[in-house]
């Protein structure tokens, strides 16, 4: 973002007004990276394969993929929210149009665990815990990895959606100018967190998901608090997109960063691959997008099936452990070759998008359309700008 950077221009309202389909194909991406991690590191009784050393080169390069897959839909609240905030808008309806669109698949998915298996083994208190979406808050991996194991992040999302009002006001209240101070300052706290509690907090016993103790797990990676500061990137990157503040240096530089920063991930310490080395990538991704999209120019994430993928990404989220898990149980103990097991991973991830493209249609769609916006009549006075 920073350098010598043109002065500012903004964007003309048509191009404001854009949907961003690049952008909605890139919640696709972030969804399949999260699967591919469930995927390949599950718990030993689960994993699929034989081949000791295939398992472990496919764990070892799936590792990043998850908290990557979470950080860009983070970032990406953020750059969205911003980009679509409607100036005339209250504060009451976007937090209802956000419930409406995030609860109801929330609640199905919740109650399939509750069925498959968590009944037989969640307290009451974690299950109410779980229901209102405050498992993130608690730091114990027996409760914010319960019921449905994912969800965890909706919580954070559901903070997000409530700051969002006060954070747009005063992030728009920056002068376009110093938007890469307020950028900068964001992406330094994102590395410094992991710092802070590798020096402040003991990194044993380690807890399943990898080498850090559960409260550097929770602090660094679950609690919404630390969380804000992706959204809050989110937000900048977007605002300085809009003020044309922002140099763009096009999709094919930012994903060979996003690469890079995936393999750099392998190899410093966890905390820093969880959440920090692919921050500053994952904005420049986004916002390349987004330009090409309001320059017409093509990017393979805006074709028609990347944009359908995108648009169920939140039920495919939601349900893919689910499904992998019944699949996983389906097939009894066991080991299997690399071709079967990943015939059998091509065949949960065909069913996942099939429900997930069900929860889309009959759950999501019909939920927003039938209650994102009030039937009063009375006009509200209390908006979001």
């Amino acid at each position: 973002m920073t350098g010598t950077l043109a002065p500012p221009r903004g964007l003309a309202p048509e191009q404001l007004a854009s949907r961003l389909p690049s952008l909605t194909g890139l919640r696709w991406v972030a969804a399949f990276g999260v699967w591919v991690y469930h995927s390949f590191q599950n718990v030993p009784e689960l994993t699929l394969f034989r081949d000791v050393t295939v398992n472990n080169h496919l764990q070892a390069i799936s590792q990043p993929a998850g908290g990557l897959g979470v950080q860009v839909f983070f970032v990406l609240s953020g750059f969205v929210l911003t980009w679509s905030a409607r100036p005339n808008d209250t504060v009451k309806a976007f937090w209802r149009r956000r419930f409406v669109k995030i609860y109801p698949n929330y609640l199905v998915t919740w109650l399939l665990a509750m069925l498959m298996f968590a009944m037989w083994m969640t307290p009451a208190w974690i299950t109410v815990v779980n229901v209102v979406m405050l498992q993130p808050w608690v730091p114990d991996v027996n409760v914010f990895f319960s019921v449905d194991m994912p969800s965890w992040s909706v919580g954070v999302e559901a903070l997000f959606y409530a700051c969002f009002p006060l954070l747009y006001l005063l992030i728009r209240r920056i002068e376009p100018s110093r938007l890469k101070y307020w950028l900068a300052a964001a992406v330094a706290g994102s590395f410094a967190i992991p710092a802070i509690l590798y020096l402040s907090l003991p990194s044993t016993p380690w807890v399943e998901s990898g080498p850090v103790s559960e409260l550097q797990l929770f602090f660094a990676y679950i609690f919404p608090p630390s969380r804000l500061l992706d959204f809050a990137v989110g937000i900048l990157v977007a605002r300085a997109v809009m003020t044309g503040r922002w140099r763009d240096i096009g999709m094919l530089w930012s994903g060979a960063l996003l690469i890079a920063s995936y393999v750099l991930a392998m190899f410093v310490p966890f905390l820093y691959g969880l959440r920090a080395v692919s921050i500053v990538p994952i904005a420049l991704l986004i916002a390349a997008a987004a330009n090409a999209d309001i320059a017409g120019r093509f990017t393979l994430l805006r074709n028609r099936v990347m944009v359908w993928l995108g648009n169920i990404s939140y039920a495919f989220y939601l349900v893919q452990l689910l499904v992998y898990l019944a699949l996983r149980f389906s097939l009894g103990p066991g080991l299997y070759s690399t071709p079967v097991s990943l015939l059998i991973l091509l065949a949960d991830l065909a069913v996942t998008i099939v429900v997930s493209a069900a929860l889309y249609r009959f759950v999501e769609r019909p939920a927003v359309r039938r209650w994102s916006k009030s039937r009063a009549r009375v006009p509200a006075t209390t908006t979001v700008t």
